[in-house]
């Protein structure tokens, strides 16, 4: 019974210990994971998403532009109606209309009115305004939502490479403690048959130096990873932590679509790149401004209503023969007395307006061959970019197959050197040269390793194809 007990706590002990977040049992952080939590919470992605909210109401706007304006008002007031022969102007004041005879004395004869208003005026035809108006709306929806779009690829890019970069950090932090307890194993036999007096003295300043350097080395490579992880966290915003758990199996291999005789993927075209998309949407939204600019040179046709209504205390007989004819009744003031109703067509041109458009026009016309040029250099920087990125996977392939060739070799050198000094057949330098020669290929291998992905995510980037490189997670 007792060892029962014992048992359970113990099995019940071990389950907390791997259960408490210790770094073995850490969650591996994925690619495609780290890829989506970037564009899920960074900043930019997330702002140029709301200007394609701004840009979808703007088109609904512009469509009800030409919707008819509908006003309907009504007026209630309460005074006198003294008027006089005269001009006048409201110049830069509020006016107050007072219709009324004209007494040869001011009065204070006051009562209440009313002034009940219905007023519809429709631009009905504008020579295709209100459509260019509405194409030029639409044209920038679809520029902010390429712009989007490349924002999204860009950050896809740019995670990966970070993703990448760490990886390699953590693979040379491996290495270079590999190299360190290298260093500190051949320490130990050193200062053993410097002590023995086998070997020199100055052997063990040597040793001593070689172990000082390693660790140097070590920190370094800490550094170099963390600043990494630092800019890893920055992309996918998230918390900054000194280390993520990674998936490196991935990088023992090639990419699939490079296992190929030859070495590189089919060449992808740039037509659908998310840039060059998003610098054609600029070119289509100058045009379209300059088709809706050329709409103001035509004059517009409108169509008009009034209905109107008005009351008043004063009576219609009011005036200098009859001075009493008003009363201060409320209701009778503010209620429906008269009536008029006016429909009409009118047409509005500015006969000077083709005088400026012409040069708003020009000037549009300007501004897209600007942005055409822009087009034509992007296009020509990608094209350049996507034949380097040829050059790039073949030299990555190359190192790729070379570097193991290159430990195995270093590798056999150091241990037979270590084997040779510990019977007295080599030097320390010999034993030193060849630690430093394996500690740089493994250092060759951890970086050739890396930049075959890399180079492959350098292609993606260049073709705007994305999941060439992602698909093979």
């Amino acid at each position: 019974m007792l060892m029962l007990r014992i048992l359970f706590f113990g099995l019940l002990w071990a389950f907390f210990f791997f259960a408490s977040g210790s770094p073995a049992g850490a969650q591996v952080l994925t690619l495609k994971q780290a890829v989506e939590t970037a564009l899920h919470n960074y900043g930019t992605i997330r702002a140029k998403a709301n200007y394609v909210k701004a840009s979808q109401a703007n088109v609904t706007e512009s469509k009800r532009e030409y919707l008819p304006d509908f006003t309907v008002s009504a007026q209630q007031s309460y005074g006198t109606i003294n008027s006089q022969y005269g001009p006048q102007a409201a110049y830069k004041v509020a006016g107050v209309a007072s219709a009324g005879p004209i007494f040869a004395t001011q009065n204070w004869h006051a009562a209440f009115g009313a002034l009940y208003l219905t007023n519809v005026n429709w631009d009905f035809f504008q020579f295709g305004r209100a459509r260019e108006r509405t194409r030029v709306a639409q044209a920038v929806l679809a520029r902010d939502r390429q712009d989007l779009d490349q924002e999204r690829f860009q950050q896809s890019i740019r995670v990966s490479a970070a993703y990448l970069n760490l990886l390699a950090a953590q693979r040379l932090v491996i290495s270079q403690q590999k190299n360190l307890d290298r260093a500190v194993s051949f320490q130990t036999v050193v200062v053993a048959r410097a002590g023995n007096q086998l070997n020199p003295g100055v052997d063990s300043s040597l040793a001593n130096a070689e172990v000082s350097n390693a660790r140097i080395a070590l920190t370094n490579a800490i550094e170099f990873q963390q600043e990494q992880a630092n800019q890893l966290a920055q992309l996918m915003q998230v918390p900054a932590q000194a280390d993520f758990a990674l998936d490196s199996l991935f990088v023992s291999r090639i990419p699939s679509a490079l296992a190929v005789v030859g070495g590189g993927a089919n060449t992808p075209s740039l037509q659908n790149h998310p840039l060059l998309k998003f610098f054609q949407e600029r070119v289509r939204v100058s045009d379209e401004q300059a088709r809706y600019l050329k709409t103001f040179n035509y004059p517009t046709v409108s169509l008009f209503g009034v209905l109107q209504d008005r009351g008043s205390g004063f009576e219609y007989n009011y005036g200098t023969q009859n001075p009493d004819a008003y009363t201060g009744n409320y209701l009778k003031g503010v209620s429906f007395d008269r009536g008029n109703y006016l429909i009409g067509i009118g047409v509005a041109w500015n006969l000077t307006n083709p005088l400026r458009v012409h040069q708003q026009v020009e000037a549009q016309q300007f501004t897209s061959k600007g942005l055409q040029e822009e087009y034509g250099l992007i296009d020509q920087q990608l094209q350049a970019q996507l034949t380097l990125s040829e050059t790039r996977i073949k030299n990555a392939l190359d190192n790729y197959r070379e570097a193991p060739i290159q430990v195995k070799a270093a590798s056999d050198a150091y241990q037979q050197k270590e084997v040779l000094y510990r019977n007295g057949l080599a030097t320390i330098v010999d034993v030193t040269t060849a630690l430093f020669t394996l500690n740089r290929a493994e250092t060759d291998r951890d970086i050739a390793y890396s930049n075959v992905w890399q180079a492959l995510l350098f292609k993606a980037a260049s073709s705007g194809d994305f999941g060439l490189f992602f698909n093979e997670f």
